[in-house]
């Protein structure tokens, strides 16, 4: 009795899922420009592991929350790095998903299948808020796993190798990690749909097109009410997901908030628009072909 039920969620889920597929396939940006910056970064921490030792003696030196602050700088640092490769990756990625088969004429092609505009736009939304989250996440945490096994057997000779384990927690730090990151792509989810939306419309000069609109309205406000209202809601839009997700002392780590975070305005305000840019992208690719 359950094979039609089955049978009709294998034709709406099996289309989406080899969408997704494709995307990543025909898109190496996604996890080969992330790995690229963590070799850059294990480079880097190669170079410098010959001035390991004396730094981390000057390290013990400082009380315990400096101590650690100067013993994790390094980690969260690779993970900052990754995660603003993420936002870029991300968002060229969505400037070019719609445009790029519409200036290859592709998309001739893919209507063409039985795959529906709302699964194919879907898909393309699923690349920047999921897969390329997972894949930072597993990008970040083999980086700092192998930037361990470096300062482990730089300081192990010196006796000072135990002290990275006091301070560094790759369990605990990866888990705060897939928090943040979770966090990063529902906050970011607006400026991806935009950056989709303005893929699917504009016939040229993606970039041009998404950042232009913004950018006048905060200078007609400017130059009309002499206000940065408007400047500073796009800013919060980039960075301010950080003071909803986390909770920060001056004298302990950022502590994790997800009920302040999932209670806050500018997340769900953020997500309807995100809502609303993905239908306007999903209606122009049923209207708009080649160009």
């Amino acid at each position: 009795m359950n094979a039609p039920n089955e049978s009709r969620r294998s034709t709406i889920t099996r289309p989406f899922y080899w969408s997704v597929w494709r995307e990543i396939w025909e898109n190496h940006s996604v996890w080969i420009v992330p790995a690229i910056v963590s070799a850059i970064v294990l480079l880097g921490s190669l170079a410098s592991a010959s001035y390991l030792p004396k730094r981390r003696q000057n390290a013990l030196l400082l009380d315990e929350m400096h101590r650690r602050a100067a013993i994790e700088a390094p980690y969260d640092l690779a993970a900052i790095m990754l995660l603003i490769t993420a936002f870029i990756v991300g968002l060229f990625y969505c400037l070019d998903a719609l445009h790029g088969e519409r200036r290859d004429r592709s998309i001739l092609f893919w209507k063409s299948l039985p795959v529906s505009d709302l699964t194919t736009v879907l898909s393309k939304a699923t690349i920047p808020l999921v897969v390329i989250p997972l894949v930072t996440f597993v990008i970040t945490v083999v980086t700092q796993f192998l930037m361990l096994l470096i300062s482990t057997a730089v300081l192990a000779p010196s006796g000072l190798a135990g002290t990275t384990f006091q301070s560094f927690n790759l369990f605990r730090e990866s888990l705060v990690l897939l928090y943040g990151l979770i966090t990063i792509a529902l906050w970011h989810a607006p400026v991806y749909a935009w950056a989709l939306l303005v893929s699917g419309w504009a016939r040229r000069a993606t970039f041009l097109w998404a950042v232009l609109p913004p950018l006048a309205i905060g200078f007609f406000e400017k130059v009309t009410f002499n206000t940065t209202h408007f400047a500073s809601m796009i800013a919060d839009r980039i960075v301010g997901f950080a003071p909803e997700a986390f909770s920060y002392s001056p004298h302990t780590t950022p502590l994790m908030t997800p009920g302040k975070y999932l209670s806050s305005p500018g997340l769900w305000i953020g997500l309807i628009f995100a809502v609303a840019f993905v239908v306007a992208a999903i209606r122009l690719r049923r209207y708009r072909g080649a160009l």
